[in-house]
């Protein structure tokens, strides 16, 4: 992918502004271009656009990223609001994930799923193999939550390498799946994609939202009567630092990357 779509910042993030078709053509474009250098891929929420705006270096790592679509309904909102004409949709994780994996083509894109525990993983990669049976899986771990030393990702390299694997799909969780995007395109020319959820979604081990939900941006609610412990700080601090950040940046001219 040569040239990629300018850039819009929505709170301390700099979106890719895409229908949810375009960026699925965008994101099979930059796999087919991922043997010229290593592409970087995020979806970004709400959580992520208040993270960015207390880490710097989070920051960073996510407006370098090659696309950055908007996962979650209040961003579009937001993105409507502060750059009218241009195209604002959910480009959601899970379903740009499965569209992605269920598509055919001549040349089949070859995945990589990295993250998660070994039985999701193990219930991800048996949907797949079931629900997309022309997919090809070229590889798939799930890494030791410790963190990993400069060999051990030298090794996890090599064995991506090794699959021919042309997408690496990563739910390492946030934040630490943004690094490891940004951190797999730097060393070999592969599409690595953060996906967050996905994993869990797909395997069936987690569920999601019912569709109204989302449309209405209530799916943190969902997402927090079912795993209050792990997620309140998410929503309950995310939430209004996210607001806070839309209005504190909603002069901020877009980026032509």
């Amino acid at each position: 992918m040569h040239e990629m779509p300018p850039k819009y910042r929505i709170g301390s993030i700099d979106f890719t502004a895409s229908t949810f078709a375009k960026a699925l053509d965008l994101i099979d474009t930059a796999a087919r271009k991922s043997t010229e250098r290593g592409i970087s891929i995020h979806f970004a929420n709400a959580y992520n656009i208040a993270l960015a705006e207390h880490d710097s270096e989070y920051q960073q790592v996510m407006n370098s990223g090659d696309l950055v679509f908007t996962d979650g309904t209040p961003v579009v909102w937001a993105g409507k609001r502060l750059f009218p004409g241009h195209e604002w949709e959910r480009v959601y994780g899970p379903d740009a994930m499965q569209a992605i994996l269920a598509q055919r083509s001549q040349v089949p894109n070859s995945h990589y799923f990295l993250g998660s525990t070994p039985d999701t993983l193990q219930k991800l990669v048996q949907r797949v193999k079931s629900e997309f049976p022309n997919t090809v899986v070229a590889g798939f771990e799930s890494p030791p939550f410790a963190t990993p030393t400069q060999a051990e990702l030298s090794e996890r390299d090599l064995r991506i390498k090794k699959s021919g694997a042309s997408i690496v799909w990563v739910g390492l969780g946030t934040p630490k799946q943004d690094y490891e995007v940004n951190r797999l395109v730097a060393n070999m020319s592969v599409t690595a994609i953060a996906v967050g959820a996905a994993f869990d979604f797909i395997a069936g081990t987690v569920s999601q939202a019912p569709t109204w939900m989302q449309k209405y941006g209530l799916e943190w609610s969902y997402r927090l009567a079912k795993e209050p412990r792990r997620l309140a700080r998410r929503y309950f601090w995310g939430n209004p630092q996210f607001v806070s950040s839309v209005v504190r940046h909603r002069n901020h001219e877009g980026t032509d990357d």
